[in-house]
């Protein structure tokens, strides 16, 4: 049976962009596993799983992730990495998607692998979605939130 660090380093592999390996990342995880996504309140359960791996790489293509510290402390492996890759691929948002800018992001995150019996029970990412959005030239719009706010406030 694999270590738990060795379980969470094969689906960092596996989830490579020049890698890809979405079923494979998925049979990683329990039958009722989750993937959760914390700063976009999201949360992948089983074919969802490699479709969000998918959505990533269709966006980033040749997305890495270097890992910088991996700690395995009994069934929790914590991880600091930074995401890596080029926006060629549409970012879809709410109201519609970026087109490719080319630019390179390098994103701060940290990820807590949960694990029971040699499986992923629970996977939190935790990245800088700001850090990632700024880096592909969609700051905050700060002028609409302060008029948004302000309509709140007034009733208007």
């Amino acid at each position: 049976m694999k270590s738990n660090e060795e379980v969470v380093r094969e689906a960092y592999r596996l989830s490579e962009g020049s890698v890809l390996d979405g079923d494979g990342f998925r049979a990683l995880f329990t039958e009722d596993g989750t993937f959760n996504d914390m700063p976009n309140s999201l949360t992948f359960r089983g074919d969802q799983i490699p479709q969000a791996l998918a959505g990533l790489v269709g966006v980033f293509p040749d997305v890495h992730r270097e890992l910088l510290e991996v700690h395995s402390l009994g069934d929790v492996v914590a991880v600091e990495l930074r995401i890596q890759g080029t926006h060629l691929g549409k970012f879809p948002t709410p109201i519609g998607d970026i087109p490719p800018t080319g630019n390179r992001i390098d994103v701060p995150t940290a990820d807590l692998w949960y694990l029971r019996d040699g499986k992923i029970e629970s996977f939190n990412c935790y990245n800088a979605a700001n850090v990632l959005l700024a880096q592909i030239g969609a700051g905050p719009d700060f002028k609409s939130a302060i008029e948004a706010a302000e309509k709140a406030a007034t009733g208007a």
